[in-house]
C-alpha cells in the first residue's frame, strides 16, 4: 500500500520485530505502533521514508540503538528534536536523545584496554561525559525556550477574532475554550484560556502539560502546542492548544439533544463508553506512571466527526509517581480542587488522596447517567437516595413503577451492574478499570455485533418516562 499515509496500530498486543517492508510506505505521515510488545531493533527502512513527520515507538520492549546512519543512538536532529512528535518512551533498552525523551545516555563500544591506562583515564572521562551532558541539556532548554516563544498570544488573539464570544464553546474551572483556526491550512483547533486570577490556575496549567508530556492514546484529546506568553496589555497569558473535537461534548448530546440532529443510539453509547474505558485502562495500566484524570464527567468527554469520544480537560490530574510521590501531589494540586460534585467520588470529599479507584467511581457514574438518563445532580436525589442507588433498586424491582430486573433487557442489565460495581462507595469494593472494559466489549460483541441500529429514546424523553418503560424502549426509533 504505496499511497499508505497513517498507521495507527497502537494499544494492541503485537508482538515480534518491526517489519521492514514499512519503508516502502513512501508517502506514510504517522506511524503509530506504540504500546505493542514489539522488539529487536529499528529497521533503518522506517527512518527512511522522506515524508515521515511522526513516529511513536514508545512503550515496547525495542533494543539497541537507532541505525548507524543515525550515529548510533536516538538522533537529536530533524523531527528527533521534538519530542512531541517522536516518542520512544518505555523503551528501556534504547539510548540516546534529547533530555525529555527520558533514555539513558549511550556509551560507545570501545576496544579494552589495559588496567593501568582505564585508571589514568576514567577521571577524564567522567568529566567529558558531564561536560557532554550539560551541553544537552542547556541546548534542550534552549530549543523548548525557542519552540515555546514559537506560538505567540497575537497569534491565538487572531486565530480566535480577539477571543471573541462567538467562538466560545466550553467554559471550565480554571478558563474558557474557543474555536479557532491556526495556519496557513487553516486548521481548526481548540483553545483554551487559563484565567491566572483564579487560584489554582497556573497549577492547573502546569498539571495539564505535565500529563500530556508523555502519553498519547487515540481515545485522549491531542495536545497540540501550549502558549506561555504576555497578552496586549502586559499581563501573563497561558493557553493550551487542543485538536478540534467537531461534534461536542458527550453532555450536550445526552441532556441538549436539540443541538444535534439526533439521539445517540443504544450502540454508539456503548461504543463512546468502551472508548472513554480504554483511556482510562491505558492512563491507569499502561503509562510509565499511573494517571489518575480526577474530573471524569459528560463534559470532558468530546466527540470527533465519526463519534470516536475523547477524553480531556486534564487540569486536575494527578501523576501517581512510584518515587517521591507525596512531593508531586503537593507541588501540583490544584489549590485543593477535588473534581465535580456528582462524580468525584466519596473519599475525594473527606480529603482523600487522588486515586485511580476514583476514576473507576466517576466512570461508573457516567455509566449510569448515559443509560438512565439521569444526572447524579437530579433533583429527585437526596441524602443517601443517588444514582447509584436508583439504579439498584431499578434491577431489583424496587421502583414504583414496577418490572423488576426481568423487565430489564439482558445487555442493560450487564451494563447497569458494570456502573454500579464501579461506583461503589468504598474504594475496596471498585471494579478496575481493565475489567469493566472487558466486561462492557463483552456486552457488544455479544448483543450488539451485527449491523441492526438499535436506536432508543433520548435521554430527555427518558427521564419524563417511568425507568421501565426507557429500558424497554431499546428496540424503538427515536420519538
Amino acid at each position: 500500500m504505496t499511497q499508505l499515509q497513517k498507521i495507527h496500530l497502537n494499544s494492541n498486543s503485537f508482538q515480534g520485530r518491526i517489519p521492514k517492508s514499512i519503508g516502502g510506505c513512501r508517502n506514510l505521515l504517522d506511524l503509530w505502533i506504540d504500546t505493542n510488545k514489539l522488539n529487536g531493533s529499528i529497521p533503518r527502512e522506517i527512518l527512511q521514508i522522506p515524508s515521515l513527520t511522526y513516529l511513536d515507538l514508545s512503550n515496547n520492549v525495542l533494543t539497541g540503538s537507532f541505525p548507524e546512519e543515525f550515529e548510533g543512538s536516538v538522533p537529536t536532529t530533524g523531527v528527533f528534536r521534538n519530542a512531541t512528535e517522536v516518542s520512544v518512551f518505555g523503551n528501556k533498552n534504547l539510548c540516546g536523545g534529547i533530555r525529555e525523551m527520558q533514555l539513558k545516555p549511550c556509551v560507545a563500544s570501545r576496544p579494552r584496554k589495559p588496567l593501568s591506562i582505564r585508571k589514568k583515564i576514567a577521571s577524564g572521562v567522567g568529566i567529558g561525559v558531564a561536560l557532554l551532558l550539560l551541553i544537552i541539556i542547556v541546548a534542550a532548554l534552549c530549543w523548548f525556550k525557542k519552540r515555546r516563544d514559537k506560538l505567540s498570544y497575537k497569534e491565538l488573539y487572531n486565530a480566535t477574532g480577539g477571543f471573541s464570544s462567538d467562538n466560545l464553546i466550553g467554559s471550565g474551572n480554571f478558563g474558557n475554550v474557543f474555536k479557532g483556526v491556526l495556519g496557513h491550512d487553516n486548521k481548526l483547533v481548540a483553545v483554551k484560556v487559563l484565567n491566572l486570577l483564579k487560584h489554582g490556575a497556573t497549577k492547573s496549567f502546569m498539571a495539564e502539560c505535565e500529563t500530556f508530556k508523555g502519553i498519547r492514546h487515540r481515545n485522549l484529546v491531542k495536545l497540540l502546542t501550549v502558549c506561555s506568553s504576555i497578552d496586549s496589555e502586559g499581563n501573563e497569558f497561558r493557553a493550551l492548544v487542543y485538536e478540534f473535537m467537531p461534534k461536542g461534548s458527550l453532555d450536550t448530546w445526552l441532556h441538549q439533544p436539540e443541538d444535534h440532529s439526533r439521539a445517540l443510539t443504544v450502540p454508539e453509547k456503548l461504543n463512546v463508553a468502551i472508548d472513554v474505558g480504554s483511556a482510562l485502562e491505558y492512563l491507569h495500566v499502561h503509562c510509565h506512571d499511573a494517571i489518575a484524570h480526577c474530573d471524569l464527567k459528560p463534559s470532558n468527554v468530546l466527540l470527533g466527526d465519526d463519534l470516536t469520544a475523547h477524553v480531556g480537560d486534564f487540569g486536575l490530574a494527578r501523576l501517581l509517581y512510584k518515587f517521591d510521590r507525596e512531593s508531586f501531589l503537593s507541588q501540583f494540586s490544584s489549590a485543593g480542587v477535588r473534581g465535580t460534585i456528582g462524580y468525584a467520588p466519596p473519599e475525594y470529599g473527606m480529603g482523600g488522596q487522588p486515586s485511580i479507584k476514583g476514576d473507576v467511581y466517576s466512570f461508573g457514574v457516567l455509566l449510569l447517567e448515559m443509560f438512565t438518563g439521569k444526572k447524579p445532580t437530579d433533583e429527585s436525589f437526596s441524602g443517601d437516595y443517588n444514582l447509584h442507588s436508583y439504579a439498584k433498586s431499578v434491577l431489583s424491582g424496587d421502583e414504583e413503577d414496577g418490572g423488576g430486573s426481568d423487565a430489564v433487557d439482558e445487555w442493560l442489565r450487564l451494563v447497569l451492574q458494570v456502573g454500579i460495581r464501579c461506583s461503589e462507595e468504598y474504594s475496596r469494593d471498585r471494579m478496575n478499570m481493565a475489567e469493566a472494559l472487558r466486561e462492557l466489549i463483552s456486552v457488544r460483541s455479544k448483543f450488539f455485533s451485527t449491523k441492526t441500529n438499535i436506536e432508543e429514546l433520548s435521554p430527555r424523553d427518558a427521564v419524563q418516562s417511568s425507568p421501565q418503560e426507557w429500558m424497554l424502549s431499546a428496540d424503538m426509533h427515536t420519538m
